[in-house]
C-alpha cells in the first residue's frame, strides 16, 4: 500500500471522452485520485456527485479530481450523463492503474476469490508526492473531508 511521502505511480489513462490522462499533465497542480467501485452504483454515484459539487471548490486552490473505476469509457459517459457529472472519470480496464496503486484486494466471491477495488483516494501534490492515501473510505461526505485535506496542503 502507498503512503504519505510516496512518489505518485505514473498512470496513462483513457477518460469518458476517450481523451487520455497521465500523471505528468498534472505537475505543479494538486490532483485529488479517487478510486471507485462501479459506475451507477448507489455509493459510487453519491461520491462521484459530491466531488462534482466541489469541483469549483478544488478549481480554486489549483486541485484536479479524477476518478478511476474498472470501468470502460462508453460506460462512464452514460453513467456521466445520466447524473450529469463533471469530474473526469478514468477508465482502468487492465487494471494497471488500480494494481500499481494497491486500490485492489482478493475477495471471495461465490466461492472464488476474486479481486474487489477497495474505495480510496489519494491528494497528490504539485510535485507527484503522495500528501494523503486513504483506503477504505466511506462514500458520503468523502469529497467535503478531501477538499478539507487539500485546503491544508502547504
Amino acid at each position: 500500500m502507498l503512503k504519505a511521502g510516496d512518489r505518485a505511480p505514473d498512470f496513462s489513462n483513457p477518460d469518458a471522452d476517450m481523451n487520455i490522462a497521465e500523471l505528468s499533465q498534472f505537475r505543479g497542480r494538486t490532483l485529488v485520485l479517487y478510486f471507485y467501485v462501479r459506475d451507477d452504483t448507489p455509493g459510487c454515484t453519491t461520491e462521484a456527485l459530491e466531488f462534482s459539487e466541489l469541483e469549483g471548490e478544488f478549481a480554486k486552490l489549483g486541485a484536479t479530481v479524477l476518478g478511476v473505476s474498472r470501468d470502460d469509457c462508453i460506460r462512464h459517459g452514460e453513467f456521466r450523463d445520466k447524473h450529469g457529472i463533471g469530474v473526469r472519470l478514468l477508465a482502468d480496464k487492465d487494471q494497471t492503474t488500480s494494481e500499481a496503486y494497491g486500490v485492489l484486494q482478493d475477495k471471495e466471491v461465490d466461492g472464488a476469490m476474486r479481486k474487489s477495488m477497495v474505495r480510496s483516494t489519494f491528494v497528490i501534490d504539485k510535485q507527484g508526492i503522495i500528501r494523503h492515501a486513504l483506503y477504505g473510505v466511506s462514500s458520503r461526505g468523502h469529497a467535503a473531508e478531501v477538499l478539507q485535506l487539500v485546503k491544508e496542503l502547504k
